[in-house]
């Protein structure tokens, strides 16, 4: 058992979860935790986890992990502010969600029958739909209905276990619009249990009646400067896909917020293979997602400069396409980091369905699902504090299971496995 010495005393909040038939603590311990999520043998174990388990939490944080009669003797459970006893259930690290677009207003849930007619994304977009035509009712809405819309949508998230979220700006395209978006994910912040991570992304789409290039000396000489000077964004994002953004404007959209102190990540490879995986590979950017047409050679550029892929199986599942090719990236020896991708045209606030695709259609297996949806997802946001596992010293974020193995968050497809959520060693949900 690792763990501290002493009781909490004083006003620390204790927090006891015990008698976990397994207990995920993360990847293996063996490379470290930061260097194991890049150097994963891929024939090993992804997961650490220890059998008839409590951990124990301290102000927010893990003070013990190991088996329960050695926890609960350090931390008994009935001089603990609050305690769960999972009988018997798994408890796994609470999920990490590095991928969304949950602030906007307005609704496209018809636009599902002009898919299934055939239209494309492309084609939606040219004829004023998709990404624009959220744009236009998010412009539209004052901040009290995006905040309610935003608080709403995370309820739902730390329903299905979603502790930690990103969450991107994109629906504005202006300045005065993307900087009221980054203030509602920081008022949601503040307002609920889950934490939000924000990213800018005013290079999502180009607005009506603007050109490309246009656009983009906005983005980079009146959005970023107002952005950085705001102080709420921690990453600058960029829509690089053919008819969006092409190499080398993005470029210029990702080395302009460096510049001004934020981190690039990459939306790349979902349509064609444009380039954009080998360009967040030469910024070192954070993370590289989607990459649906990325190939072995971008796989192994991103492992080398250590770019977290971020695969979004829902957004392959909601459009009809294929997926993207996780045995490649997992081949490689890069982390693999899965999401929901959550926005209009994606209308899934579960990690856990997301984490059923990955096995069903993308190869993955249960642990290597799990693995993708809390350590390596807390990665791809540059969270080196230990978010998405359960040792010593991590945040104290976890979800007690109604299952006796966390192999049933892939294989339980109906409704969320979770029975509890404990953030930041309060329970949250029970």
């Amino acid at each position: 058992m690792t763990g501290t010495d002493g009781v909490a005393s004083g006003e620390d909040h204790s927090c006891v979860v015990y008698d976990a038939g397994e207990l995920v603590v993360g990847p293996p311990e063996h490379a470290g935790d930061a260097d194991t999520e890049t150097s994963t043998d891929p024939d090993g174990d992804p997961l650490e986890i220890i059998e008839d388990a409590a951990f124990a939490a301290v102000d927010g944080a893990v003070v013990a992990v190991g088996p329960t009669e050695e926890v609960t003797r350090e931390y008994p459970p009935e001089n603990a502010d609050e305690a769960i006893d999972a009988a018997g259930n798994a408890v796994v690290p609470g999920f990490v969600d590095p991928h969304t677009h949950a602030v906007f207003a307005g609704d496209r849930s018809d636009e599902l029958e002009a898919k299934l007619r055939g239209k494309s994304y492309q084609d939606i977009l040219e004829e004023g739909g998709g990404i624009l035509r959220t744009v236009r009712a998010t412009r539209e809405a004052d901040d009290e209905r995006l905040l309610e819309n935003l608080l709403s949508h995370l309820d739902a998230m730390l329903a299905r276990g979603t502790t930690t979220v990103e969450v991107k700006s994109g629906y504005g395209l202006d300045v005065d619009t993307e900087l009221r978006l980054l203030e509602v994910i920081d008022r949601a912040d503040d307002a609920h249990p889950i934490d939000l991570v924000p990213t800018f992304m005013g290079a999502h789409a180009v607005p009506d009646d603007t050109g490309t290039e246009e656009y983009v000396d906005h983005v980079t000489d009146d959005q970023l400067p107002a952005v950085a000077s705001q102080g709420i964004a921690e990453f600058c994002d960029v829509f690089c896909e053919a008819g969006v953004f092409d190499v080398e404007q993005s470029r210029r959209v990702l080395e302009a917020g460096r510049d001004v102190g934020l981190t690039p990540k990459v939306h790349a490879e979902e349509f064609t293979r444009l380039g954009g995986a080998q360009l967040a590979a030469t910024l070192e950017a954070a993370s590289a997602d989607h990459l649906l047409h990325a190939t072995a050679e971008d796989a192994a550029a991103l492992r080398e400069a250590g770019v977290v892929p971020v695969l979004l199986p829902g957004t392959a599942f909601g459009l009809g396409e294929e997926y993207a090719d996780a045995r490649t990236f997992l081949e490689a020896g890069a982390p693999v980091a899965i999401a929901t991708d959550f926005n209009p045209n994606c209308h899934s606030r579960s990690m856990a369905f997301v984490q059923t695709l990955s096995c069903l259609e993308m190869e993955m297996t249960p642990a290597e699902a799990l693995r993708g949806a809390t350590s390596a997802a807390a990665r791809a946001l540059d969270l080196e504090d230990g978010t998405g596992t359960l040792r010593t010293g991590a945040p104290a974020d976890a979800l007690v299971l109604e299952a006796p193995s966390s192999a049933h968050v892939a294989y339980r497809f109906d409704t969320p496995a979770v029975d509890a959520v404990v953030k930041s060693g309060e329970v949250v949900r029970s």
